[in-house]
Parts: C-alpha cells; structure tokens; sequence
C-alpha cells in the first residue's frame, strides 16, 4: 500500500509545476528547440521574464514565452525573481546581474574576501572573459564542426 501511495505522489508532484508561472533569475538564457544546451535557440530571455512553464523533462523545464515554446534549464528559473527593498530615506539602484548575481549568493563582500584568499589570481582577467560574447549563430557552428550534438 505503502509503494502504491508514493508511486501516486510521484506522478502528482511534477503537476503542481506544470502551469505555473516561473522568473528567469539568469542575465540572460536561451529558450532551445530541444532539452539540451546545443539545441538551437527559439528565443532569449532576460532577468525577471515571466515564463509559463509546460511540463518537465529531467533537468529541463518545456516553457511558452512570447508565443514561443522550448526547454530551458530549471537552474535559470525560480518560482520568485530577486526583490529589493526601498532603504531607509530613498531607493536603492541595482543592475539586473547585480540582483541575480546577489540570488545565487554573490556579492561585492564575497568577491573581496575570495579576494584576499587568492592574491595571486589576476582578477582582471575574469572581467575580461565575461566581456566577451560569442553569437549563438558561430556557437550552432562551432558545435556542429565539433560534433557535439547529441
């Protein structure tokens, strides 16, 4: 009886998501054709875009956003985006990678103190390789001359 009962409960868990409005708490993510990352990319979404979520496939979430529908990867999504609050005698400014960085844990404080740990990285460098941005069409490329597709 036992097994039966959560045999039940398992089939009606992954339910409660389906329907469910969900916020990408990423800078920006791709919503793909298919439920993997060098599946070809149907559309973009940014920090705090309200996305309806479909079903569940493994790690994956099958999203309709803007009359498009794909998968998306349920690490860049959260039932509630990153609020602020107003701070006492006026607001407070935040860009949207500040508030999903603060989401995930990341903070000025904590990059100062990993900082002092690790003298001898040349933190410069991060801040370089985050400037850079590759178009999804040369990513498709790369991936197919590679034979990375699935």
């Amino acid at each position: 009886m036992r097994k039966i009962v959560f045999i039940m409960l398992l089939l009606l868990v992954p339910a409660l998501v389906y329907g469910e409005t969900m916020q990408v708490i990423t800078k920006e993510n791709a919503i793909r054709a298919d439920c993997n990352f060098f599946s070809a990319v149907k559309a973009m979404v940014k920090y705090a875009d309200a996305l309806e979520v479909v079903s569940t496939k493994g790690d994956w979430y099958m999203v309709s956003f803007g009359g498009k529908s794909g998968c998306i990867h349920k690490s860049a999504l959260n039932k509630t985006a990153v609020q602020l609050a107003k701070t006492q005698g006026g607001s407070h400014a935040a860009s949207n990678e500040e508030v999903s960085l603060a989401g995930k844990g990341f903070n000025p404080q904590v990059e100062d103190a990993y900082k002092k740990k690790h003298p001898d990285l040349d933190f410069n460098l991060v801040t370089k390789v985050e400037g850079f941005t590759v178009p999804v069409e040369k990513v498709a490329m790369f991936i197919k001359a590679g034979g990375l597709t699935e």
